[in-house]
């Protein structure tokens, strides 16, 4: 029975085979022609994440093969997004009439055939392995008593995680009715005002440009923004993901966790408690909201684990594990369910919590502060202040009227808008080498829109400091490409930082009002110069890196507190 034992040695999602005692496994070898995806029982194969309790040895493969990389599902991927090009090439050779399908129905039946024949093979190995029963077992004894010694054996698996028992949902602590349809509230833009008549024709004038819109959206916009939600691409990661997420659970005791949303998605989370460590930021939780293409397994979860924090990452919806697609409704119902089982589940507090962000997930970040106004405070990694001014810089010119409706209308990543909604703490991050979010290029710091964050956030603020003397100086400070020039510009405006802190914590215990405040309103020119500059200086933090470079914990730092 040797040639029937199946070999727990795949990844998620797609088989592997090797040789035991020099010859080859027979039933693996047919489960990795088959379809892999299905369910727990036909396509969710597990492997074994690490050593278990009981003396049972999980660490049944060798270095590296559990994170083998197969072309099959690359190949079928091509296939199934290429399958309308294929079919247009056939019908124009002829190949798809009546005379022609025929023999080709008669193939592809035997190939079906063969194909369900595999499938049973694979069934039946499934079922002859010990191993696998002993899986299905711990899965469905999970999923009646969903207890934390059971979710621990279950943990040692590692399988389609679409199969893993929901640990937390929305519903549990939060009523439905009092949500919209389309889940938490988002800024909109104030519509403009028009009378009936006149609102009637310009809807069916602009009927064709809401379609395109939608249908730019809804393809090629959302995949551009988000290239972390397409299939291929998280297919060639695959392997990094996995390795990433077995040394959250292995190394720092991580816990995965599902949640479900208020729209009914799930979201992948990875939790790592450092509340019972020695060390003095254990005790407070940083939730880590991620690039583009980024996921917590690979992501900036790792700058706060170095510092000692109890970290909370999460995958955005069509990430991995996690379920939907990355619009901006479906980002912030996601972000909502996070900070809803950070506090009655983990049992932080939100002055306890906070909120990291790098590059897009500004905008999830900035959300989560607005809506929650009691969160400790904001670091914001490489993060810009409006999508617009960059989806312009990557599309014709033409388009400029299209692109700016879609983008107002599906995709308004209108993260300076949020932030002026908070009155915490907040640190801004800018990389001087940024290629990514400047709309001319790195070589130019002045388009980096991190200047335009720290600019509206400053002028919501402190709007008397912000005068156009006020810009002009935090401008000449902004243009400032390595810390010997920052100082220089810094110096030549003779800024006196004991100075400015006394003038704001007298104004701060004399009024102790929200933002904006009024402080400098009559204020000296050189004085509200020196002020802009301070307050520019405390706000942002420059790092001499490029976008995609991992931020180090020494630059990872508390914002600044008056």
């Amino acid at each position: 029975m040797h040639f029937f034992r199946l070999e727990f040695t795949s990844c998620v999602g797609c088989g592997s085979y090797r040789r035991k005692n020099g010859r080859l496994d027979v039933v693996s070898l047919l489960f990795w022609a088959s379809s892999p995806e299905s369910s727990p029982f036909t396509g969710a194969v597990p492997t074994r994440r690490k050593s278990g309790e009981e003396g049972m040895d999980l660490s049944t493969q060798e270095p590296g093969e559990t994170h083998r990389q197969h072309p099959r599902m690359a190949l079928w991927s091509l296939s199934y997004y290429s399958s309308p090009l294929l079919l247009c090439y056939l019908y124009r050779k002829g190949y798809i009439c009546s005379s022609k399908l025929v023999p080709v129905s008669q193939y592809v039946g035997t190939v079906m055939v063969c194909l369900l024949g595999v499938a049973c093979l694979r069934g039946w190995g499934r079922w002859r392995n010990s191993e696998y029963q002993q899986f299905i077992s711990i899965l469905e004894e999970t999923r009646k008593n969903h207890t934390p010694s059971n979710k621990k054996k279950l943990a040692c698996y590692d399988f389609d995680f679409s199969h893993w028992p929901a640990d937390f949902s929305w519903k549990e602590v939060s009523n439905p009715k009092l949500l919209s349809k389309a889940g938490v509230s988002l800024l909109k833009p104030e519509p403009k005002l028009r009378g009936a008549a006149d609102s009637m024709l310009n809807s069916l004038r602009t009927l064709p440009c809401h379609i395109v819109s939608f249908l730019i959206a809804h393809s090629f916009g959302r995949r551009m923004l988000y290239p972390g939600s397409v299939y291929l691409l998280q297919k060639a990661m695959r392997p990094m993901l996995q390795q990433g997420q077995a040394r959250l659970i292995e190394e720092c005791e991580g816990q995965r966790n599902k949640l479900v949303a208020c729209d009914g998605n799930e979201i992948d989370t990875m939790f790592v408690d450092r509340r019972g460590d020695e060390g003095q930021h254990g005790q407070t939780l940083v939730i880590c909201c991620e690039g583009n293409a980024g996921f917590y397994e690979v992501g900036c979860m790792n700058t706060p684990l170095e510092g000692g924090y109890s970290v909370l990452g999460w995958n955005h919806p069509g990430f991995a594990g996690s379920t939907g697609v990355p619009f901006p409704q479906n980002e912030a119902n996601a972000m909502d369910v996070v900070i809803q089982f950070a506090v009655h589940k983990l049992g932080f507090q939100l002055s306890d919590i906070v909120v990291y962000a790098w590059s897009i997930g500004g905008f999830t970040a900035s959300w989560a502060v607005m809506s929650y106004p009691e969160i400790q405070a904001l670091v914001l990694d490489a993060s810009f202040d409006d999508l617009l001014p960059l989806a312009l810089k990557v599309m014709p010119d033409s388009w400029r009227p299209l692109v700016t409706h879609t983008v107002r209308q599906y995709m308004n990543l209108n993260s300076a808008d949020q932030l002026c909604k908070y009155q915490g703490p907040v640190l801004l991050i800018r990389r001087t080498k940024d290629e990514i979010i400047t709309t001319t290029g790195p070589e130019d710091i002045m388009s980096n829109r991190g200047n335009n964050l720290l600019l509206k956030l400053l002028q919501f603020r402190y709007p008397k400091v912000m005068t156009d003397d006020g810009v002009r100086a935090i401008r000449a400070w902004l243009a400032a490409t390595n810390p010997i020039e920052e100082a220089a510009v810094y110096s030549s405006y003779e800024v006196d930082d004991d100075w400015c802190v006394s003038v704001l914590q007298s104004y701060k215990t004399e009024r102790d009002v929200f933002f904006p405040w009024s402080v400098g309103e009559d204020m000296t020119l050189e004085g509200r110069r020196q002020l802009a500059l301070f307050l520019a200086r405390k706000y942002m933090r420059n790092f001499e890196s490029t976008h995609c470079t991992p931020l180090p914990y020494s630059e990872f730092a508390a914002p600044w507190r008056l």
